[in-house]
């Protein structure tokens, strides 16, 4: 029986996509050899062994978190400084993965967190139009064409280990109208628990960032707990 984590870098190793939009982009860090090889530490470094997880979705990678490493909100910075993976990245910080980190720290740092949690994203590959990010609910026709592949990638994440009594969706809004609806159809879990994604709390209630922060820790022992209803 393979490892999360071999499971996780073999995912990654064949993830692809084509699309035919005119102006939008695939945003597939995975491409890039280097890339391949720093989440291959990552993984190997958190998730070598077969313990199940409790699965978070954001909405799919951007340009400087997820875009450049290749790890769900997680930017060169904290790639480094948090994780200990040394990267020849460009060391800029992004929002979403200073939110995420925060909580982390707080959860219990990155080892404890990423024993026990898997982040990925609906869509696991990122979209750009105009040189800007795009998220794969902004245009109608490219959701209505990614619903196949959303729940392909979905599918068999889950095989890496998914604790099925909840999940936790980042992004309360669109995100999570989304994989709410589409986890009905499938019944991937139980439950999907939404979250105010971090990008919204830094541009617009920073003041209040160590409240969202332990919101977020709550909702996640609450998951852990089964208490969901």
């Amino acid at each position: 029986m393979q490892t999360f984590a071999n499971q996780v870098i073999k995912f990654y190793q064949n993830l692809s996509l084509e699309i035919d939009f005119p102006g939008i982009g695939v945003l597939n860090p995975f491409h890039n050899k280097g890339v391949l090889d720093v989440t291959r530490q990552f993984y190997t470094k958190f998730y070598s062994d077969r313990n199940p997880r409790i699965f978070l979705f954001g909405i799919n990678p951007g340009r400087f978190g997820a875009g450049v490493t290749g790890i769900p909100f997680t930017d060169p910075i904290n790639l480094e400084e948090r994780c200990g993976i040394v990267n020849s990245y460009q060391k800029k910080h992004e929002l979403s993965s200073q939110f995420i980190y925060e909580m982390i720290e707080n959860y219990g740092g990155p080892e404890n967190f990423f024993s026990r949690f898997y982040i990925t994203a609906v869509s696991p590959l990122g979209f750009v139009r105009d040189g800007k990010n795009l998220n794969y609910y902004d245009d109608r026709s490219l959701q209505e064409h990614l619903s196949g592949f959303i729940h392909y990638t979905i599918t068999e994440q889950m095989k890496f280990g998914a604790i099925r009594s909840c999940c936790i969706c980042i992004g309360g809004n669109k995100n999570f109208k989304f994989l709410d609806t589409l986890n009905l159809q499938q019944h991937y879990f139980d439950k999907v628990l939404p979250i105010e994604h971090p990008r919204f709390i830094m541009q617009y209630r920073r003041k209040a960032l160590d409240q969202y922060v332990k919101k977020y820790i709550t909702i996640l022992k609450k998951c852990e707990a089964g208490q969901l209803f």
